[in-house]
């Protein structure tokens, strides 16, 4: 092989790399906003919940590095203010990802797989954690909810979030098409993620 193809092999690996570095570096990032996002948008429910109904909102906590929650009290309608949470935190999402506009694909894309997230999160928690009683589940038990019914809002939420993701395309389709994250969609989304944690701490602080 002579120096010239060598050298530009090296290249070439280099650049691979650093593309592979970046979809990694922007995976974390989506999958850590989406977290924290889908967190505050849940909790926005119950602020609403509690709002519509009379309640008075005392305390909400967002720390990243805790599980959100939000503390109402006097608290007239609790079954309203426990469901308008993931319920809220299912359709707010659904609906902003809807009205991107079709040509800012990355963004439309991005909205889709965070809107996924929060149907599959939410339902995740609302069926499993009926088992246990923990955080919302139990609050839905007490006031009425049966199993039955937080069995079936967590299958019909993760059913949709995952078709949400299929129709996003494959892992394979991600990982061999460069054009669907640069450099910069890695930054700003990085960027962001950072905005988010430092605003969340501040308003916990």
């Amino acid at each position: 092989m002579s120096r010239r193809a060598a050298s530009a092999n090296r290249g070439g690996f280099r650049a691979f790399n650093m593309h592979r570095l970046h979809q990694i570096v922007f995976v974390v990032c989506l999958a850590a906003l989406s977290w924290l996002a889908m967190m505050a948008v849940h909790e926005l429910g119950h602020v609403l919940g509690a709002l519509l109904t009379g309640g008075s909102v005392e305390r909400v906590v967002l720390h990243p590095l805790t599980i959100s929650r939000t503390d109402v009290s006097p608290n007239p309608h609790p079954a309203i203010v426990v469901w308008l949470g993931p319920i809220v935190g299912c359709l707010l999402p659904l609906m902003l990802s809807t009205v991107v506009p079709r040509r800012f694909v990355v963004a439309r894309n991005i909205g889709r797989c965070f809107a996924g997230f929060c149907l599959i999160a939410n339902g995740a928690y609302i069926s499993v954690g009926s088992f246990d009683r923990v955080g919302d589940c139990g609050e839905m038990l007490r006031t009425g909810t049966p199993l039955w019914g937080m069995l079936v809002f967590g299958a019909v939420t993760i059913v949709w979030g995952m078709s949400l993701w299929h129709s996003l395309g494959s892992v394979k389709q991600f990982l061999g098409d460069s054009s669907l994250v640069t450099p910069r969609m890695t930054y700003w989304l990085c960027g962001v993620l950072c905005l988010t944690i430092v605003v969340q701490c501040v308003l916990s602080s």
